[in-house]
């Protein structure tokens, strides 16, 4: 990150699966929050998930920073000039918080302590709301309308306070989370629907509304600027029978930052972030479809990683045009191109918004990244188009007309490229030894006459062998400079792209063509 002036990192701390720092007062947190598995003494633990294991203490799924763990990052991050913003997730993704909580409940009533016990409660006994969530949880949303709820936010708070300061390093925003909440929670809880009651709601949306406000309090109170997943700052209203996410005016203003993610194309959100600043919110853009590093690079099989928002290349995020994204929109997630009409209706930036887009930020989410290896090969190079379209000057592409627009975009991109291939990742293998992803090569085979394979890569200065016999190509083997025309008798050509460390991409094999002389009976007469 500070090798490419990356200068925040969003630490995603507790989700469902797994709540990842100590909190000294709740102890509970870590000691069940943060182990996974199936307990073979029936204490409670989370279940395993994807693919952890079943055994709680060999689990890749149990663990936590410890806090000489978490003060070492602060430290390393500061001294390379990067803020960090811990983020836990509040109200929905809380299950490992919820269920660490009702371990802490039913421990202090065994003990009599009724009152001890409730004191950060995060869950109705009587809620019987019926949802899901898109992780398939049915039991992972906090009571918001709970007084035990605003103990133990701030409790947290407290503990990430002391951890800054024990580091030395400022404290200046908590992110809070609060997005994909599923639709139904809060419906069947005696204590939400009283508190509705008394206050005279009408919408579930102003239960919320109320739970973000003190959120934002608890966070003022301790001189931290709050920031949320879209979700904190857009209400919805339905007309006609369809759905749309309007900004909520009340948290507008200093203090208050929005993440805007989930722009699918063609799911009628892509503009949200837009709608966001122009309302007043400082907003970073993390939009999905070009800048979630979870989601596969190409259309491939082979290729790891989501595609629920489609496919995210290198040249996808460097063709991202923050200030105006339908500029170079891409495709919706199975491919289709988003209707022109659709694109011309979506709002834009007015000149007070620019000024409130505070940047921009790559995710990596980690559950399937079971590896160091697995975690840089879907970070870079995309990590280094992301920081090339962060810090230069807006292209300015909107202003051209679509022609001009993709010709400017791919000479834009062939300069990238060149530049990233030819400098920036020899250096990055000189520099860290980083297992960055390497495109695998185009081939294409031609029969005119005789059988040649030519090919390419995306990244010039990456070196392309090639093997005839079936092989995997190794750095040794021939180097592909021009036309291939393989031996007689050849049956399958692989070629590869290779870094200068020696390190290949994907085997791209092109089967040889096979000649058949069917003869017939008049033929074995003759």
């Amino acid at each position: 990150m500070a090798l490419y002036k990356l200068n925040r990192f969003h630490f995603h701390l507790t989700d469902d699966e797994g709540w990842r720092f100590a909190v000294p007062a709740l102890p509970e947190l870590t000691a069940i929050g943060a182990r996974r598995g199936v307990s073979r003494d029936g204490a409670p633990c989370l279940p395993p998930s994807f693919g952890s294991g079943a055994d709680v203490d060999g689990s890749a799924g149990t663990g936590f920073y410890s806090a000489d763990d978490f003060i070492a990052i602060l430290r390393h991050a500061h001294e390379r000039h990067i803020e960090v913003i811990p983020e836990f997730n509040v109200p929905g993704h809380a299950r490992a918080a919820i269920v660490a909580m009702r371990a802490r409940h039913q421990r202090l009533l065994a003990a009599g302590d009724a009152a001890g016990a409730a004191h950060y409660l995060l869950d109705d006994a009587d809620d019987r709301s019926v949802y899901e969530s898109v992780q398939l949880w049915h039991d992972n949303v906090i009571c918001i309308a709970l007084p035990s709820v605003d103990r133990f936010f701030d409790t947290v708070v407290a503990a990430l306070v002391d951890l800054f300061k024990a580091a030395g390093v400022p404290l200046r925003t908590v992110h809070t989370g609060g997005d994909e909440v599923p639709n139904g929670a809060w419906t069947g809880s005696p204590i939400c629907q009283a508190l509705m009651r008394q206050r005279g709601w009408t919408a579930l949306a102003q239960l919320r509304g109320d739970f973000v406000a003190r959120c934002h309090a608890i966070l003022a109170k301790h001189g931290i600027a709050y920031a949320g997943w879209e979700e904190t700052a857009i209400e919805h209203d339905t007309v006609a029978g369809k759905t749309r996410a309007l900004p909520s005016t009340r948290f507008a203003g200093a203090g208050f930052r929005i993440y805007a993610w989930n722009n699918a194309w063609g799911w009628g959100q892509e503009d949200v972030a837009y709608r966001l600043a122009n309302a007043g919110y400082q907003v970073v853009l993390s939009n999905a479809a070009s800048l979630y590093f979870d989601l596969a690079c190409a259309k491939d099989g082979e290729e790891p990683g989501y595609y629920w928002a489609g496919f995210v290349g290198a040249r996808d995020t460097f063709a991202f045009c923050p200030l105006e994204m339908t500029a170079t929109a891409g495709a919706e997630p199975m491919g289709g191109a988003v209707p022109a009409a659709s694109l011309a209706a979506m709002v834009k930036l007015d000149p007070a918004g620019i000024t409130r887009i505070a940047g921009l930020q790559g995710q990596l989410w980690g559950e399937n990244a079971n590896s160091r290896q697995r975690i840089e090969y879907l970070t870079a190079p995309r990590l280094i188009a992301l920081a090339e379209r962060a810090w230069s000057p807006d292209p300015r592409w909107q202003d051209l007309p679509p022609a001009r627009r993709d010709a400017a975009v791919a000479s834009a991109w062939n300069e990238f490229a060149n530049r990233l291939g030819q400098r920036v990742l020899p250096a990055l293998d000189r520099a860290l030894g980083f297992a960055y992803r390497l495109p695998p090569p185009g081939a294409i085979l031609r029969s005119e006459g005789q059988v040649t394979i030519d090919a390419n890569v995306a990244l010039p200065g990456l070196r392309l062998h090639y093997t005839v016999d079936g092989s995997a190509p190794r750095v040794t083997s021939p180097r592909f400079e021009g036309p291939v025309t393989p031996p007689a008798g050849a049956t399958v050509f692989n070629i590869a792209a290779f870094d200068t460390r020696g390190r290949a991409s994907r085997v791209v094999a092109i089967p040889m063509p096979i000649s058949i002389n069917l003869k017939t009976a008049a033929d074995e007469q003759a």
